[in-house]
């Protein structure tokens, strides 16, 4: 019997709602539906299509159609194509146009022959010869335009570039009777936009009127049962909120209403629950995951540690300078570089680059590091060998599949006679006494780690004195700027000659002066590793 006055008091509640709320939204949906419906018809057909397909046919007529294939071979601009462009300019001015444009469509593309656009807009114009793909469908609207059978379809879209439009095309004829181009023209569908906001600012207006009258009408009818109950769960949630409860307490509010509100209170009372559960989880997590920012800070920490920091690094020997440094993408970097004496009169000169980022192409980095510096140590190996040796160790259990490129030099300094091998790496940069920076390219050998026994090749060079060595990672012309721009390698010979005569040291930083200048706010998506190494040669040969 209980049972069901509780479901009897569920239902009536169900039914002052349902069937007072169902006419007021009822009839404002139709309202709605019905205004913006004619709104949105009238505005388009009678105003947009109109409109846009007399712009373009006016600009269609404005063009010589055998003129078209010249400057579409041609790309050459004449007196003919300029005092067009003044009279698309002049039309798109007077029009109120966003886009006047002549394209001629291709397969997968369609090439500009004149645009009316604005210079000092954020748009900016495209020249002649600019191709630019189709979107939002209009790869088939332009074809058909461009057949004559358009039947007065227009081209609605939507995208970041051009914004919100409506574009209509007209084709364009020789003498012949062929089509050749399209005469283009955007509209803004802004003020569609802007007129539905203002009717239904209007229509919010009326709509808060009468809830406002409605809701004076029903306080007295539904105050006590929904309103006074829901004060009561209010006033405990905020009690719960302002943790004011004692720590395992739950919210169990007083309410007996059998109806909605009494199975709201019981939910919140369930929530509750499982709030404090989630906010002890919560906790938990917070300070595993402070633990992992501790670890990882101690692995940038372990990682910098092992790369030589000290320079300059051998201060007993007058026959070169040395330097190098690495800015990591992440917390750790799979980027490196290495150099140490192999013997007294030789010096091994090691950068390479990890495939990957983080914690996985960290750990790699110092297995590749400790693998190619014992094996260098070996007397009398050449780059060929420890590349061989160092590759079938780095592919055994290597279940990740990392790989790593790699660039070797062992330099003899009483001679200043170079081996080198590049496993896949950037190719180096050398500038020759009293001459410029430019890169030496030579044919590479596969990355260590991709297949077993692979045989590598080596590049015997000489250095004299006054001569440098710039080396780097793809993190240098691989930086990125906020417009998806590459330093690229030309405006990194650009920096390293904007002053040749420097000495390692400052080549490093103003490199990386010059990258930081390009990529500005961007962020940093590789590691970012140098090494300059400057020869002086022996004390009779040293400048």
């Amino acid at each position: 019997m209980g049972e069901g006055n509780a479901a009897s008091k569920k239902h009536s509640l169900s039914r002052k709602f349902f069937i007072r709320l169902l006419i007021l939204f009822v009839v404002l949906w139709a309202l709605i539906s019905l205004s913006v419906t004619i709104f949105y018809k009238n505005n388009m057909e009678e105003k947009y299509t109109h409109t846009a397909f007399s712009q373009a046919q006016i600009a269609a007529m404005t063009v010589d159609g055998n003129k078209i294939k010249k400057y579409e071979t041609t790309l050459e601009k004449d007196d003919y194509y300029e005092q067009v462009l003044k009279k698309l300019k002049a039309q798109k001015s007077v029009s109120g146009l966003k886009y006047l444009y002549i394209v001629v469509p291709k397969e997968e593309e369609y090439l500009y022959i004149w645009d009316a656009g604005d210079p000092a807009s954020e748009e900016g114009v495209c020249d002649l010869g600019a191709a630019d793909s189709y979107y939002g469908g209009g790869d088939e609207v332009m074809k058909a335009a461009f057949r004559g059978d358009t039947g007065g379809r227009m081209l609605i879209t939507r995208s970041p570039s051009y914004g919100y439009v409506a574009s209509a095309f007209y084709p364009i004829y020789d003498s012949e009777g062929e089509p050749v181009a399209l005469s283009s023209v955007d509209i803004s569908m802004e003020e569609i936009i802007s007129d539905i906001l203002k009717f239904l600012l209007v229509n919010s207006l009326f709509m808060i009127f009468i809830m406002l009258l409605s809701s004076i009408l029903y306080y007295r009818a539904i105050s006590r049962s929904i309103i006074m109950p829901v004060q009561k769960l209010e006033e405990m949630v905020k009690l719960f909120v302002s943790n004011q409860m004692e720590k395992g307490d739950v919210l169990v509010p007083d309410i007996h209403t059998g109806d909605e509100i009494e199975e709201l209170a019981d939910s919140f009372s369930r929530m509750s629950v499982e709030l404090k559960t989630y906010i002890n989880n919560f906790e938990t997590v917070t300070k595993e995951k402070e633990r992992i920012s501790t670890e990882l800070h101690v692995a940038t920490q372990i990682q910098a540690d092992m790369l030589p920091r000290i320079f300059p690094p051998f201060p007993y020997r007058k026959e070169f300078d040395l330097y190098a440094s690495m800015t990591p993408a992440k917390e750790v970097g799979g980027d490196f570089y290495d150099f140490f004496m192999v013997d007294d009169d030789h010096i091994a000169l090691v950068i390479a680059d990890v495939s990957g980022k983080g914690v996985p192409a960290a750990l790699f980095m110092v297995i590749a590091k400790t693998l190619l510096k014992n094996r260098s140590q070996m007397k009398g190996s050449t780059p060929t060998e420890i590349f061989g040796d160092v590759n079938n160790q780095l592919c055994e259990g290597n279940e990740a599949s990392l790989f790593v490129t790699v660039w070797l030099c062992i330099v003899e300094v009483s001679t200043g006679h170079c081996m080198v091998a590049n496993a896949g790496h950037e190719h180096p940069v050398v500038k020759r006494k009293g001459g410029r920076y430019e890169v030496i390219d030579y044919k590479h050998s596969p990355a260590l780690a991709v297949m077993e026994d692979m045989v590598f090749r080596q590049h015997d060079f000489q250095l004299e004195p006054g001569d440098t060595i710039f080396v780097y990672t793809d993190g240098v012309p691989e930086a990125t700027n906020a417009s998806n721009e590459l330093f690229g390698t030309e405006r990194m010979l650009e920096t390293l000659n904007a002053e040749p005569e420097a000495c390692v040291e400052d080549v490093l930083h103003n490199m990386k002066a010059g990258i930081d200048a390009f990529v500005k706010d961007a962020p940093q998506f590789d590691d970012i590793t140098m090494l300059a190494f400057h020869y002086k040669g022996s004390s009779d040969q040293a400048d």
